[in-house]
């Protein structure tokens, strides 16, 4: 199995030649793919919409499989837009860790769903 970066480099290509493929990337501008992703988000939500925290846990098979696709619609449009903004997402992940530990440090944010700034 390739490591994380190839494989995401791969996914990234096959992105790019669907895409290309279609002559779709004219319709990629960064507000464009903003928003696809934002709508993603939403009906990805759809399937949590009013289940409580235990229900969401325990999804049924069918709804567990439409979270995966919509996880995925999400992924796509997500690594689109960094792709277009020349954004490494894991590079960014990388560099965003550190700055969560400090905004967020275990001994102050352990056991709490606080924002930082309420910690």
């Amino acid at each position: 199995m390739p490591e994380a970066p190839d494989r995401y480099r791969e996914l990234v290509d096959a992105l790019r030649a669907f895409v290309d493929e279609r002559d779709w990337s004219q319709f990629h501008s960064p507000k464009n793919l903003a928003m696809a992703l934002t709508g993603e988000v939403g009906e990805l939500v759809e399937h949590f919409q009013w289940l409580s925290g235990e229900d969401s846990e325990a999804l049924d098979p069918e709804t567990r499989a439409e979270v995966r696709r919509e996880l995925a619609d999400v992924q796509i449009y997500l690594m689109l837009l960094a792709n277009r903004l020349d954004i490494d997402l894991l590079d960014a992940v990388r560099d965003k860790i550190p700055e969560n530990a400090a905004k967020y440090p275990a001994e102050r944010a352990r056991g709490h769903s606080r924002k930082y700034d309420r910690l």
